[in-house]
This record gives C-alpha cells, structure tokens and sequence, in this order.
C-alpha cells in the first residue's frame, strides 16, 4: 500500500512541468526514504534525476518498494486539474495497476480524484557517481534561464567557461557571437541573488542550448540553480525543492571537431 499526501501540492505540478518535456515516461519509484524517479530522455542525452524525501510529505506510507511506470504527458493532464493550493494524495494499492491521484482544496470543500493505468516501463537505473567537480557555479535561477533563452536566438550551444574573473557564457551563430559574464557577487541583501563560483580549477566546456533551455523549466521550483563542472563529465544543473529534495538534470558536454575535420572541403 502506497499513500502520500502532499501539503504543498503546487510543487508536484512544477515537478511535472519542469521533466515533462525532456521524458515521456518513466518509473517513480518509491521507498521508505522517499519519492524518487530517474530517466534519460528519448535521444539519450540527457538525465533527470529527481528526490523527494519522506519527510517533506505530510503523510508518507510506503509498505514495500514500488515502482509505478507512468506517461509523464498525462500525469501532467491530471496534475493541470488539480489548483495551485489544493493538497495533493497519491495512492496505489500493491499489485495494482492503477494509480490514484487525490486533490483536496484548502478548505476541504472540493475534492477531486483521478485514477491513472500504470505502464510496464523498462529501465536501466543508472549509477550517478558522487563526484568532486572542478568548478560549481551557483546563481538566480531566473538569471541562468534568461542567458539561456537569449543566447539560444544567436547560436545552438553554450560554451560555459569558468575562471577567477568569473562565469562566461559564450555562444556564436550566422549572425555573429554573443558572451554574458557574470562576476561573483556575494554582498546582495537576499542570498537567493548572489552568484558563488567555487573554482577549483579552470574550466570550459560546450553544450547544446535545447537540452539547457529544456532543463529551466525548473526554474519555478527553486530561486537559485547551481551548475556543477567538471572536464570529461557531464555537466549537472540542480534545483532545489523546497526543503524537501531536489531535481538533477546531466548533460553530456559536446566535443569540439576541428573546423578542418567537419569541413573535408576547405
């Protein structure tokens, strides 16, 4: 038996708005930890992983492991009926092949329920190793989608370079080259507008602009985003959930061909 009942439901909307794009379907996971779901997306790119802990759930009963095979598209069609404010229960009996989803208003006068049929989905968990990472870049997350969004109208991808002077991100496309940087500013009056950089050593690597314009659409769900990176792994763009988890996308860096090798001609 599974039943999570979550106050801040308004947070699972977001979740689903921010991975639906990238991942058609995939296995949630549960736990006696938490929440949990891990998926590449369709080209196999890139990876979402996404933890929410037990304790942020108000109520949380989880009997035994389940993994609950889901069309992230029509969860969302279902997340969509529920409002902004409304407490969100998720339900599913063992052996079942149904899920239920319970939305409550805040003053208990309405509540809706949705059930789901579940889907047999294979997939392979991927170990994520915990790594050290050569530069972290923490900043608005506001901020990094709007570089995001307006470096993908002059070229298709980014090429984040971090140094003492600060973070760069550069782009070049038919109608000429753009660079954004940012310096680190750690003397705002509100924590969530300060740009961090820990660099442990100088870095720069090179990634397409639709998986990065893909992955803020995290961006309502955390105030901040950090960046991490590191030479020969992936890059790992992370958003916090409340005080509850957080949700990881990881997006392999694009190897820079010789102009000579692309182009046989020249």
């Amino acid at each position: 038996m599974l039943e999570l009942r979550l106050v801040q439901g308004s947070l699972l909307k977001k979740v689903l708005e921010a991975i639906k794009d990238l991942v058609n379907d995939a296995n949630f996971d549960c736990s006696a930890t938490g929440f949990s779901l891990q998926a590449m997306d369709s080209s196999h790119v890139a990876l979402v992983a996404l933890l929410l802990r037990s304790e942020g759930f108000e109520h949380y009963r989880c009997d035994r492991n389940l993994s609950m095979g889901m069309n992230l598209n029509n969860m969302s069609k279902m997340m969509k009926c529920a409002g902004n404010d409304d407490i969100i229960t998720i339900k599913a009996d063992d052996g079942s092949d149904t899920v239920t989803f319970m939305f409550e208003s805040p003053t208990q006068d309405k509540i809706s329920d949705f059930e789901m049929k579940l889907m047999d989905i294979d997939s392979e968990h991927l170990g994520i190793p915990e790594a050290e990472y050569q530069s972290i870049v923490r900043m608005p997350s506001a901020e990094f989608a709007r570089i995001c969004k307006d470096l993908a109208s002059i070229g298709d991808t980014v090429v984040i370079s971090v140094t003492k002077e600060g973070v760069k991100f550069s782009t070049r496309g038919d109608i000429g080259t753009a660079n954004i940087v940012l310096r680190q500013n750690t003397t705002v009056d509100k924590p969530e507008e300060a740009t961090i950089i820990e660099m442990n050593e100088p870095v720069s690597l090179t990634f397409a602009l639709r998986y990065m314009n893909s992955f803020t659409k995290a961006t309502p769900l955390s105030s901040t985003v950090a960046i991490s990176l590191s030479s020969e792994l992936p890059v790992v763009v992370e958003y916090k959930i409340a005080e509850m988890g957080h949700i990881r996308f990881y997006l392999a860096p694009k190897i820079e061909e010789d102009e000579d090798e692309t182009n046989p001609q020249g």
